[in-house]
């Protein structure tokens, strides 16, 4: 069956519409990292740009493990600790969030993100606790600064 001039006209628009959906989150994205490099080449820091998202006890047992940290001791999604891979239990690190410049104070408690995830550029997982204290949960993954305390 032959496609009508209004299908392939409408095929069109929703390639169109597709396109522009990317196009708005490419540039979205770009505005975060010229804003990470704009803060970073103004303080003269030596901290990095990246992202960082939030787990819990809850989303350890999904993924199939038991809510331990990787220091012994047990997941307090209340407490502000992290996850991170290249820093010594104990460290503290200020975590700020790019968009609206809150920051917390977390220890280093635990390993992660995911290898998969850190090859993607994740740099931190947050407790919910010291996601909830600078950014909405419902964000997921939010563009940070970290500093070593």
């Amino acid at each position: 069956m032959k496609r009508t001039k209004i299908q392939k006209d409408n095929a069109k628009i929703a390639e169109i519409m597709k396109a522009r959906k990317a196009a708005k989150a490419i540039a979205k994205a770009a505005k975060k990292v010229a804003a990470a490099l704009v803060i970073l080449f103004l303080t003269g820091s030596t901290a990095f740009a990246e992202t960082a998202s939030w787990y819990s006890v809850e989303s350890c047992k999904r993924e199939g493990t038991s809510g331990i940290c990787a220091n012994g001791e047990v997941l307090d999604d209340e407490a502000y600790t992290c996850a991170v891979w290249d820093k010594k239990f104990g460290t503290k690190l200020k975590v700020t969030n790019l968009e609206n410049g809150l920051s917390v104070i977390v220890v280093v408690k635990d390993r992660g993100p995911a290898k998969r995830l850190v090859r993607q550029g994740r740099t931190i997982d947050l407790s919910k606790a010291a996601f909830r204290a600078i950014a909405n949960l419902k964000s997921g993954i939010i563009q940070i600064k970290v500093e070593v305390i």
